[in-house]
Parts: C-alpha cells; sequence; structure tokens
C-alpha cells in the first residue's frame, strides 16, 4: 500500500514592497482615509499653541498697561513695556482712589466668592452624595429639575431673583448677592458622578454594619473620598462668583457693596461718559489686581483635581 504526499508549495516569490518596509503602503483608518492633519500631532501642538497665546494676550497687555502712566497708556503701543516706577505709582493710587473704595470691593467679593462658593459646595456635595447613595420617593425627578437648572443660564434668573429679592426686602444688601451664588445646579451633577466615581457601595455598607448612621458616614467617610471633586465644585463656583456681573448690576445700588466687577465697570464707564481718563487707567490696573486671586487660588488648589483618594480601598 503506497501513500501519496500532497507535493510541496513553493514559497511566493517577495516582492519590493514585501521586501523593504519602506516601501510597504501606509494603513488607513477604518474609513480608507488618511489621518486628518488636524488630529496629527503638529496640527493638536499648534491648536495649544493658539489657545494658549489667545489666554495670555489679554493678561500681557494688562500688565505692560498698567506700568504705564496716563500718558504713555494713550500715546504709546499697547504692548510697548512701560516703566516699574509706574506701576508702583499705580498701585498707589489705585488703593487710595475714592478713599480706597477699591479695597472694599475686594473685600467684598472675596466675601461673596470665598464664603458663598464655600458653602455652594458643601450643600452640592451633599446633595450629589444623595442622589447617588440613598433611595427616596422621586429622587429621579428631583435630579432632572437639578438638570433643567443646569441648563439655564444665571443672565435668564437675574430678573426673576430680582423680583424674590424685592418681596423680601433684600434688594441693595449683601444678601441679595450672596443667597443666590448658594445654589449650583451644576455642581450637584458634578458632585453626583464624583460619588460614583470615588465613594464605594462596598465601604459605606461596611460602616453601615458597624453601626454609623448615614450622616456620620457621609462626614467621615465619603466626604474625604470626594475632596477631588469638592475642589472642583469650588473653583467653577468662586470663578463664577468673582466674574459674576449682571446680578449685582440688577440687585446694588449702593457702591458700597459693589464687588470688584462692577467697580471696575463704573470707573469705566466713568472715564467714557464723563471724560475722566484717570478713571481709565484705575480701571486697568485693578483688572489686573482682580486677576491675582483667581490664579493664586488655582495654584494652590490644582493639586488636588488628580489626586485619587480612593486608591487601593478595595481589593
Amino acid at each position: 500500500m503506497t501513500t501519496s504526499s500532497a507535493p510541496p508549495v513553493a514559497p511566493a516569490p517577495e516582492t519590493a514592497s514585501t521586501k523593504d518596509p519602506a516601501t510597504r503602503p501606509r494603513r488607513r483608518g477604518r474609513t480608507g482615509k488618511p489621518p486628518s492633519a488636524l488630529l496629527s500631532r503638529a496640527g493638536v501642538t499648534a491648536l495649544l499653541a493658539l489657545a494658549t497665546l489667545y489666554t495670555l494676550l489679554p493678561l500681557t497687555w494688562l500688565l505692560l498697561s498698567s506700568t504705564k502712566s496716563r500718558e504713555d497708556l494713550f500715546g504709546t503701543n499697547g504692548f510697548a513695556p512701560g516703566d516699574e516706577m509706574h506701576l508702583a505709582e499705580n498701585l498707589r493710587h489705585l488703593f487710595t482712589a475714592d478713599d480706597g473704595i477699591y479695597l472694599r470691593w475686594v473685600l467684598n467679593t472675596v466675601a461673596y466668592a470665598g464664603v458663598g462658593s464655600l458653602l455652594a459646595s458643601v450643600f452640592s456635595v451633599a446633595a450629589g452624595y444623595a442622589f447617588d447613595k440613598l433611595t427616596f420617593p422621586g429622587k429621579e425627578r428631583l435630579f432632572s429639575l437639578v438638570l433643567l437648572g443646569v441648563m439655564v443660564p444665571g443672565t435668564a434668573m437675574a430678573i426673576p431673583l430680582y423680583l424674590l429679592a424685592a418681596e423680601a426686602g433684600l434688594v441693595n444688601t449683601f444678601w441679595s448677592v450672596f443667597v443666590p451664588g448658594l445654589v449650583f445646579p451644576f455642581g450637584v451633577y458634578l458632585a453626583r458622578v464624583f460619588s460614583a466615581a470615588y465613594v464605594p457601595d462596598e465601604v459605606l455598607e461596611a460602616a453601615r454594619m458597624d453601626g454609623a448612621s448615614e450622616f456620620r458616614a457621609f462626614c467621615r467617610i465619603a466626604l474625604p473620598m470626594l475632596a477631588p471633586g469638592f475642589v472642583t465644585i469650588f473653583l467653577f463656583q468662586f470663578t463664577q462668583i468673582w466674574n459674576s456681573f449682571f446680578l449685582p448690576l440688577v440687585m446694588l445700588s449702593d457702591q458700597d457693596l459693589y464687588p470688584v466687577n462692577l467697580g471696575l465697570y463704573v470707573w469705566y464707564s466713568s472715564a467714557l461718559s464723563q471724560g475722566h481718563p484717570e478713571d481709565y487707567l484705575l480701571a486697568v490696573v485693578g483688572s489686573l489686581v482682580s486677576v491675582a486671586p483667581l490664579i493664586a487660588v488655582f495654584l494652590m488648589l490644582q493639586r488636588f483635581w488628580k489626586s485619587g483618594m480612593t486608591a487601593g480601598a478595595i481589593k
């Protein structure tokens, strides 16, 4: 009995495209098209450079304009350097003009933004934690109302808030600007997302089995884990209140209660309408000083953004 075997198959001849990797056809995307130039490394770098330039140019103009005298401010190029002596003189004039009203505006803004955003962050984190971890009737419907509040712009709420404040007798008071800043629907949404990602259900169940109440479990376990989310919500709300303009414009008429943005607008309007060019320089230097607290807060708290405080909590 004989066995037959298949004849050996000769290897395919190598071509130039298979020998040299450089001559092989490039693989294309799933759509068969080469990657877009905007998505390449050079394109992304160029877009980031443009975004950085867009961010730094106004700050550069403010810094350079603050180092000029009133004559140089209007007689030289906006990006021409000035003199450090003029900067010191402009700062002295800024904090002494109108009996030091600018410092009062800064303190008002610190109270509105600092204290208000801190309390708003506490309320938002507590509400987001409750929406995520607790069960109660109508939870999802209430959360839908929160999302509806996220979609409504703040300027659209200024007039209704003014009417409510007028009914309560709070117009032209500190509370007319402070109280609306305590409500932050977007912070509640972020807190629920952070709670789902940072607070494991197993840890809370273990705390409840040990006899911890819901309030104690939130304060001692969940809140430390939500520290990155708390800082993020605080920075969002702090920036929003610090830059708020329309609500104080509607609510306040007493200059002693103005935040810094509204005060700078008064100086700028005075320079344009009443012919006081010195107020224009005050508005420029005051704008530069008002940016410094925002930069300082971001630099101090940015390290908390990426900290994972629950890493390794569950194995």
